[in-house]
């Protein structure tokens, strides 16, 4: 190879990195500036799901790390988020979701039953819950050990970015 091609090679390689170091730093700006503020006391407050269990996730993430997938049933990036949430759950994660403004228990339990999920879901009809976290965006992922916010990210995000989350989170 001659010291031209070398030299363009190594010019678009600097580049290359330079925009994925770009593209990273924005997506972090993007995650810090619409994660939720999770009042103190959230993780106290037990939440009641559509199977009628009651979750308590001071609980839940006491031994392991604990997923919270804040979701829609009308959100169109929930559409592809969802089922990987819902592997991850199948799979023996420990994950409680949120229906936000998706209906009443009956229509979100149709569809819970439609789509075939097995992960626990919390319906959030009224925006109530989703209000109190300040959780604004879905779909949002907290992920929480031994009661305290460990990590949050919005948007999509595949089932290995999740499982290497919680893998870290319990680290």
């Amino acid at each position: 190879m001659d010291n031209r091609k070398f030299s363009k090679l190594r010019r678009w390689a600097r580049e290359g990195i330079i925009y994925v170091l770009l593209a990273l730093a924005v997506m972090w700006g993007v995650d810090y500036f619409r994660q939720p503020t999770l009042p103190a006391s959230f993780s106290a407050t037990p939440v009641q799901g559509i199977d009628g269990k009651t979750y308590d996730i001071a609980a839940l993430s006491q031994d392991r790390p604990l997923l919270i997938y804040v979701w829609a049933t009308w959100c169109s990036i929930c559409r592809y988020t969802t089922p990987s949430v819902d592997k991850l759950a199948h799979k023996g994660g420990n994950v409680v979701s949120i229906a936000m403004r998706s209906g009443d228990d009956a229509k979100l339990a149709r569809w819970v039953d439609k789509k075939q999920l097995i992960m626990p879901v919390i319906n959030d009809a009224n925006g109530a819950l989703s209000q109190e976290w300040q959780v604004s965006v879905t779909p949002t992922l907290v992920i929480v050990s031994k009661a305290e916010v460990v990590s949050t990210t919005t948007g999509w995000t595949s089932y290995w970015g999740m499982k290497l989350r919680m893998w870290w989170a319990g680290v």
